[in-house]
């Protein structure tokens, strides 16, 4: 028989899996339904730490629109760990298609989650998504693979 940790690990596998479907698809708010109303997203551009709401939102759409074609992701070395009430992840997660101008691209992210149960629901209420740099040019190395 299953403990709660292994229940809890299967719903944030379901919903981490809902939000690869998201993304794929460009559905904004499959993407929003996922994120707690304040969540803190430490992620790529400026400023240091986003907010949750329509400038999450907006970001999320941004970036859809970006791409001309569906966008690939996919997640590679997935590790959960829940309890009652709070969970976490950390992945490898690659992003790709052909944007807007023409250009195809494609990258590896550092993606870690949290997740608390809200209202007998589980939402992602903290991520950071981050690239390596190299630490003597400053610059982002966006060419690494797993």
């Amino acid at each position: 028989m299953e403990d709660n940790s292994t229940k809890n690990e299967a719903v944030i596998r379901e919903l981490i899996d809902g939000l690869i479907k998201s993304i794929r698809s460009k559905e904004i708010d499959g993407v929003m339904s996922l994120f707690a109303p304040d969540v803190v997203s430490f992620d790529f551009g400026p400023p240091l730490r986003h907010g949750g709401g329509e400038e999450f939102a907006k970001r999320w759409q941004e970036l859809f629109e970006a791409y001309e074609t569906p966008i690939e992701y996919e997640v590679r070395d997935l590790h959960i760990v829940a309890n009652e009430n709070l969970g976490f992840s950390h992945s490898l997660n690659r992003i790709g298609g052909t944007m807007k101008n023409g250009q195809t691209t494609t990258r590896w992210l550092r993606w870690t989650a949290c997740y608390r149960r809200i209202d007998g629901k589980w939402l992602i209420v903290h991520e950071q998504v981050s690239v390596p740099a190299d630490l003597k040019s400053g610059k982002a190395m966006l060419d690494l693979e797993p």
